[in-house]
């Protein structure tokens, strides 16, 4: 007898509506077998997966997907959507190369509406749907499901207020399981627990709408003092006051709640604003008791869950960081730690303990997290924003309008800067060079191991410039850290091999196998360490004393540093053979690190194999 025989059954939503809604329930419990069983093995987001699985049913169950459109915010929580729309046989190469996506995508399916991976997205992209299919002449209904972590963000209520505004049929769900990667900060997550623990308001609402439901007049009569008097009970006039049909908050795991709801709202038109309550981790204990540290997981044993990891020896470029903010607390005083809800992401997570003074978590708000650090700066305290590469892309405007315009001395410690691996091109640091390097003002510093991005931050933290320092995720060489801290030449390489005619000028972490393919050719080697300032004397020495230059980085190869050494020689004089090698101009897909960085050609057979192709 096989594990899954309902599961077994859907291969589309179209099976799904062939069901009768009592075979939902037991669907919903294989569902989250499957998904435990299959992330178990390979790795992925498990927490947030598991608490929206009887939403997804429910909305696949009662629309007509995928002439209705729905689309998924961030996308953590997709992966039983995956299932049930005809991918349920891929999922053991989830998040793997040439596997499926850790994210919806929608070069994988017609039912993956939206391609997402950063948050706050769905609510304009589903807008956008609804009003080209009103153009159209369309009645296709768009949904957007958006988890309360991302109602922190600007951009959501940006699509709230013209939702409302255009008066569209389109259906806001509201998954509140109180929780984001971190903890939900800030007025909203408050908003959202008082309406939560207010019940009674919900209770009488119902009754009222019942017994009032065959009078029309008196129905409008009750409606006008229900204006008055729900703010003394319950504050939940924000969302109706954007112009929608506020429902809710029903219970995210009642099936039989959740298709009657939808099936009502169905039938309504103009903005509708469903708001559901789950629990991340729903029906597995250990993910329901730690949802954070099971939002994201590697391998495991699902019946003994995720084994402690063992100590390495190799501190992450993100443990240094961590490590190096607490060590500066113990000295300095007049700084302060800003994050946009990464505080477990970028290793914040002991110094926010032992300093909550010093720490700020905006929630996920990236622009806000910039211009809040511009406004810190003015006044003579340090800000270090502790921040994704592709999450700082969020933030570009602000950083250049606030912070390097005004030459304000704010510090980005840039995470996840190169090729990241399993989250896919929406987490891939392959642009910050590129979109650093043409602003002013800017210090922008490439550490090659753990005891140079050691000094490099604090370089960065004394320097009285916008500055930036950007690492890798996972770990070094194993370099150990000097705990004097040092202020290094701002500007300044160094030669670390010396060979003969060809050179190579390394950044970042890629150091290392040039240094390898270098050993076997002879050349060269230089860790350049900044992009801007470049350390022009050394590119005059070496352009002088070699025949052919290379550079490399983990950066797209368009306007990175390459690009900045090759314009700095051509201003010099120079016409040396240069070959700049770096990420292609194409999104990186999903995959090992290791593997992609092969297939980048920024290993060292590639680094051989390019420097061979272009001496021939």
């Amino acid at each position: 007898m096989t594990q899954y025989p309902l599961l077994e059954q859907i291969n589309s939503p179209y099976d799904l509506r062939t069901l009768d809604k009592s075979q939902l329930y037991p669907l919903s419990r294989e569902l989250r077998e499957f998904i435990l069983d299959k992330v178990s093995q390979t790795g992925g987001h498990l927490a947030s997966n598991l608490g929206s699985i009887e939403l997804t049913l429910a909305v696949h169950y009662v629309y007509n997907t995928p002439d209705d459109l729905i689309v998924w915010d961030v996308g953590h929580q997709s992966y039983s959507h995956k299932i049930i729309t005809g991918r349920r046989e891929q999922m053991p190469t989830l998040r793997q190369l040439g596997g499926l996506a850790g994210f919806p995508k929608r070069e994988e399916s017609k039912y993956d509406t939206f391609g997402v991976g950063h948050s706050s997205t769905s609510i304009s992209a589903a807008l956008g749907m609804s009003i080209a299919n009103k153009q159209l002449g369309k009645s296709n209904k768009a949904i957007a499901i958006i988890g309360d972590g991302s109602m922190t963000a600007g951009l959501a209520f940006e699509g709230l207020n013209n939702a409302g505004w255009l008066d569209s049929d389109l259906l806001v769900i509201l998954n509140d399981n109180e929780m984001s990667i971190s903890e939900n900060v800030g007025a909203i997550s408050q908003y959202l627990s008082k309406i939560l623990t207010s019940r009674f308001y919900n209770t009488v609402k119902e009754t009222a709408n019942k017994a009032f439901s065959l009078v029309p007049t008196m129905q409008k009569i009750a409606h006008k003092v229900e204006e008055h008097v729900k703010g003394l009970i319950m504050p939940s006039t924000m969302f109706e006051e954007f112009g929608f049909n506020y429902i809710g908050p029903i219970d995210g795991h009642d099936l039989d709640e959740l298709v009657g709801t939808l099936e009502q709202i169905k039938k309504l038109s103009g903005p509708q604003f469903l708001h559901i309550v789950t629990k991340k981790g729903q029906g597995y204990k250990l993910a329901e008791n730690n949802p954070i540290g099971y939002h994201g997981v590697t391998k495991f044993n699902r019946a003994e869950g995720m084994a402690e990891s063992k100590p390495s020896k190799k501190l992450s470029y993100t443990q240094v960081f961590g490590q190096w903010l607490c060590d500066i607390a113990e000295t300095e005083a007049d700084f302060l730690a800003i994050t946009p809800a990464m505080r477990e992401g970028s290793g914040m997570v002991e110094f926010a303990k032992k300093y909550p003074e010093k720490f700020f978590d905006v929630g996920i708000a990236e622009q806000h997290a910039v211009t809040f650090a511009a406004g810190v700066a003015t006044q003579g305290v340090k800000p270090i924003v502790a921040i994704y590469s592709t999450f700082l892309q969020r933030g570009y405007d602000q950083l250049i309008h606030d912070v390097a315009l005004q030459d304000l001395p704010v510090m980005f410690a840039i995470d996840r800067a190169g090729i990241t691996g399993a989250d896919g091109p929406t987490h891939i640091g392959s642009f910050d060079l590129s979109y650093l390097n043409c602003i002013p003002n800017m210090i922008i510093m490439t550490p090659s191991n753990e005891n140079e991005c050691y000094q490099m931050l604090w370089t960065a933290y004394k320097t009285n410039k916008p500055t930036a320092v950007r690492y890798p995720r996972g770990s070094g060489t194993g370099e150990p850290i000097e705990k004097k801290m040092t202020i290094l030449p701002c500007g300044k390489g160094e030669i670390v091999k010396q060979g003969k005619d060809i050179a190579i000028l390394a950044f970042g972490t890629l150091l290392h196998p040039a240094l390898d393919a270098a050993a076997e050719i002879n050349a060269t080697v230089c860790n350049m360490r900044f992009v801007k300032p470049l350390d022009i004397e050394l590119i005059k020495a070496i352009y002088s004393t070699h025949k052919i230059i290379v550079t490399i980085e983990e950066n797209v190869v368009i306007g990175g540093a390459g690009s900045v050494c090759t314009q700095a020689a051509q201003q010099l004089g120079f016409n040396n053979k240069i070959l700049n090698l770096g990420i292609k101009d194409e999104f990186i897909e999903h995959g090992d690190p290791q593997k992609l960085l092969h297939l980048c050609g920024l290993d060292k057979e590639g680094i051989l194999k390019s420097i061979q192709q272009f001496l021939n």
